[in-house]
């Protein structure tokens, strides 16, 4: 990691910005082991290798482990308990705890929620709207002096809040997603005094104030309603949001849908009464705006008794055991790991994960698997490679899926994976889509630049998502540093909008990335047989530290064929540490010189 070559961005030149490879040394301090009073750590880690029968159902209301705290809004000191969490998740990048924060609906005065590593804040009311914060839920860089690029691994969702300032600040990198927010105000998403920030997602939201960018790299919005836009700097992409600025890549640099074509908002936990549920929301086509703009979001309401809560002591096969009983599950925070597959085989399955559940592969299985079936739903999950080769991290469909899951797509939202940083990881490819007709929604594929058993050797993966179905489509795609391809697509009818990326920062030379006669790989690849295909608003950026005269052909590739179209493409070489010779293809200018400044392609072909 090296220091910016430039000084504190200035909001007005939020063109020079640069990106995570110019942050300083990570800060790799871990808080101690504080702890709540009457809360146990959420290292689930150590689950006994007994196998177990499956836990009878658990009933609505019933537990959900020591690390999701429910408030209501009698509930004494909430403050003093968020200061507490926050005051271990701050700088906690690595650690094993995770939380859930939970707020019954009800309207709760004077709160300043600092939200950090590992944490999820969410609201049990149906509706957004049913849970009023008069305050704020923030995300800011102090620990990192100022720098938001590495705020990963938290979450905002369906809550309403009326910021203290009048502008809520959410200042946060990837794997940070902001869902079924209503904010009363303003939404800055840089850390105070416009430090370093490089992120962002927001889906199913109303921000009745402007949205203020600021030294945001890129950001993606999907079905929203705004009241303005503030700036760009090189990628903002947005789909079905009212209120959105107009189209004007490269200058400003905003790619606007006026719709998303296919979209089906995140299952969540809420209160039906006084018993617990997963509200599963029906599928949108061709929206616009919040799914709940009307009153409630279309969908189906499942009881917790339909589902298996996972909590520390589940094994692998008490976890299958209970899919095979034909429950859904809910894994509670915790890191568990699994040392047979987790198979997801019956339709319309929701497996849903609150608190930054992480699941950890051992023996080299993969952690979960689906059949080829409708309706499967993943949702909230941190996949984290093991010590031992895995084939996957998740692989959706097996290989040869042929069904067509028109009707009744199969969802991935807010599933991250990630290959090394928190210990030895290693995968061959972290995430295969065989089924046709998956959404992708929001994830980010990581192999780690930093953190622990980090190295060209130390935490090798090949690919990070490779996608063989037909008509998938990817909402919010963020994939980084694979040393093969970080996306390959070989199904047709694919789509992904918004794309976001960095070559592996650490090739020790140019020999270590041939690609035949090319130079490099591309970080987003479309097979020479593919015939139809489309994206939009895609970047890719190079820095290369070990070897700066490292050169890549190009920052994407795919056939020239009529039916494969690409909109808004940019390379950027961050501070000339290495270049890309072309956007796409032989097509679009390369990155020259330190200045940063990205290299664009409107139209492909």
């Amino acid at each position: 990691m090296q220091s910016p070559p430039l000084g504190p961005p200035d909001p007005d030149r939020s063109h020079h910005l640069s990106r995570r490879g110019f942050t300083a040394s990570v800060a790799s301090a871990v808080l101690g082991s504080l702890l709540l009073p009457g809360v146990a750590s959420a290292d689930s880690a150590s689950a006994s290798t007994k196998d177990r029968k499956a836990a009878a159902p658990v009933a609505g209301g019933g537990d959900l482990g020591p690390n999701v705290i429910v408030f209501d809004p009698s509930t004494a000191n909430i403050q003093g308990t968020l200061d507490q969490i926050f005051g271990q998740q701050e700088k906690a990048q690595f650690d094993t705890r995770r939380y859930a924060l939970l707020f019954k609906p009800g309207t709760y005065n004077g709160l300043n929620a600092q939200i950090g590593f590992y944490t999820s804040i969410a609201g049990l009311g149906k509706n957004p709207d049913d849970v009023q914060i008069n305050g704020d839920v923030t995300v800011d860089a102090g620990w990192f002096q100022g720098n938001a690029t590495q705020n990963f691994w938290r979450s905002a969702e369906n809550l309403a809040l009326t910021p203290v300032s009048g502008e809520n600040r959410w200042a946060v990198a990837q794997a940070a997603p902001f869902r079924r927010m209503h904010v009363k105000g303003g939404l800055n998403l840089a850390p105070n005094g416009y430090g370093w920030a490089s992120g962002g997602y927001i889906a199913d939201s109303k921000i009745d104030g402007t949205v203020s960018p600021y030294s945001q790299q890129q950001w993606y919005t999907r079905d929203s309603s705004i009241g303005g836009w503030g700036n760009g700097v090189w990628n903002m992409v947005f789909s079905g949001v009212q209120g959105a600025p107009g189209q004007g890549f490269p200058n400003p640099p905003y790619t606007t849908l006026g719709t998303t074509p296919l979209s089906r908002e995140k299952p969540y936990l809420y209160l039906d009464g006084a018993d617990y549920a997963v509200f599963v929301p029906s599928l949108r086509t061709n929206a616009s705006g919040t799914s709940w703009a009307g009153g409630s979001t279309p969908g189906t309401s499942i009881p917790l008794d339909q589902f298996y809560v996972v909590k520390a002591g589940a094994t692998a096969a008490t976890i299958n055991e209970a899919l095979g009983q034909g429950l859904n599950l809910l894994f509670t925070p915790g890191v568990y790991h699994v040392d047979q597959t987790i198979k997801v085989t019956r339709a319309n399955t929701v497996v849903l994960g609150i608190g930054f559940p992480t699941i950890i592969p051992d023996n080299g299985v993969t952690a979960i698997s689906t059949a080829d079936v409708d309706g499967i739903k993943l949702a909230g999950l941190l996949l984290d490679a093991g010590a031992s080769n895995s084939p996957y991290l998740l692989q959706v469909g097996p290989t040869g899926a042929s069904a067509d899951h028109g009707s009744n797509p199969i969802s991935v939202q807010d599933v991250f994976a990630r290959v090394g940083g928190a210990g030895p990881g290693l995968v061959t490819t972290a995430v295969e889509v065989n089924s046709n007709n998956t959404i992708i929604d929001h994830t980010w594929i990581w192999r780690a630049d930093h953190g622990s058993g980090v190295g060209w050797t130390a935490n090798p993966s090949d690919y990070g998502l490779r996608v063989n179905g037909d008509n998938v489509l990817a909402t919010g795609l963020f994939v980084e540093h694979f040393q093969k391809y970080d996306v390959e697509w070989t199904g047709e009818g694919g789509r992904t909008i918004f794309f976001q990326n960095e070559i592996a920062y650490d090739p020790p030379n140019q020999a270590a990335i041939q690609n035949g006669d090319r130079l490099g790989y591309a970080a987003y690849k479309v097979a020479d047989s593919v015939n139809t295909h489309e994206g939009w608003g895609l970047g890719s950026y190079c820095n290369f530290t070990a070897d700066p005269s490292i050169r890549q052909d190009a920052g994407f590739e795919a056939p020239v064929k009529s039916g494969v179209k690409f909109h808004d493409l940019l390379v950027v070489s961050l501070g000339g540490v290495g270049q890309y010779n072309h956007v796409i293809n032989s097509t679009g200018p390369g990155t020259s010189g330190t200045s940063t400044v990205p290299s664009n392609v409107v139209s492909f072909p």
